[in-house]
């Protein structure tokens, strides 16, 4: 059963990754077709586009009653996107970081954290505080849109060349976005159950399992994006998709998860929560510093995460 268990998290995670890729390019080759921007279809299709294995992930969990998976993967999903993808982003190339996202996106990541701390607090997100969620997402994506308008020409430009391209046919546009879809959903099903199975095997929690194996999972697709900018020198996309997607994940996952069904049960310990909101607290003063992330700043970000990664494992191995 065990060896069944991790071929079922292998093979959930590698449809994840692709049924993101397809997913996205898919999506932004139609949103350019209709004439949006190129930074319109970055804050947009592709930062919401990159985080649908989580949301994927953690609405199947919360229909299956496994409410630590639901919220355990948002927050070690929010971990690894800070610690683990900007700190080896960074020791790629330093990262220069835009003042919107210092001035703006990073404090409104910050209160969020914060706000998803005590939201959990209680043990359980019910449905009217994921309304709240959903509906705060909507304010924020207008108006990131209205300010995105009025980002200068450089920054635009990045943008553009950042932005994944898809096929020319536009029947392989919907093709892509269809497939990904399936794989996604197909991926979700088989991540949760290979996962929650071999929590059980080895006797270690929803929670734990959630928070490393599924997180790290459901990120791969922020990972590969944030690697292949920072190795292009586009720091901002880097970094503009780490936060982008921390935020999408609170309002957007949580929000819909606990809309689906009421997460009962979460599970999270004040370490895992207060690792989320330390690393988005950490985060901003680093990005201040000149407006970039250097190496060291990197490693400093990288060694944390292994280190909490390495508490986990004493935790769900119960040594």
């Amino acid at each position: 059963m065990t060896v069944e268990s991790l071929m079922l998290v292998a093979i959930g995670i590698v449809l994840l990754y692709f049924g993101a890729e397809g997913l996205v390019r898919g999506s932004a080759a139609v949103a350019e077709r209709l004439g949006l921007a190129p930074i319109v279809i970055g804050l947009t299709v592709v930062a919401f586009g990159t985080s649908m294995p989580e949301m994927v992930v953690s609405v199947s969990a919360a229909l299956d009653e496994r409410a630590p998976i639901a919220i355990g993967n948002v927050v070690g999903s929010n971990i690894a996107n800070i610690a683990l993808i900007l700190g080896v982003c960074a020791l790629i190339r330093p990262l220069t970081v835009n003042a919107r996202i210092v001035r703006l996106d990073l404090p409104i990541m910050i209160v969020l954290s914060l706000a998803l701390v005590l939201a959990v607090a209680d043990d359980r997100v019910g449905r009217i505080e994921g309304a709240i969620l959903v509906a705060t997402l909507a304010v924020y994506t207008i108006v990131s849109l209205r300010l995105a308008e009025r980002e200068p020409a450089d920054v635009q430009q990045e943008f553009a060349s950042g932005t994944p391209k898809g096929p020319r046919k536009i029947w392989l546009d919907f093709l892509l976005i269809a497939g990904g879809l399936g794989f996604l959903v197909l991926g979700a099903r088989a991540l949760v159950t290979g996962g929650t199975t071999l929590a059980s095997s080895f006797g270690i929690s929803d929670a734990v399992i959630g928070l490393t194996v599924v997180a790290v999972g459901t990120s791969l697709p922020e990972l590969a994006t944030s690697v292949l900018a920072a190795s292009r020198g586009e720091g901002d996309i880097a970094v503009g998709n780490v936060v982008g997607s921390n935020i999408f994940n609170i309002l957007g996952i949580v929000g819909t998860a606990s809309l689906v069904r009421p997460l009962l049960g979460t599970a999270m310990t004040p370490l895992d929560l207060g690792v989320m909101f330390g690393a988005a607290v950490v985060l901003l003063p680093l990005a201040r510093s000149g407006f970039r992330l250097t190496r060291p700043e990197g490693g400093l970000l990288l060694t944390g995460y292994v280190i909490y990664t390495a508490i986990l494992a004493t935790r769900g191995l119960g040594i």
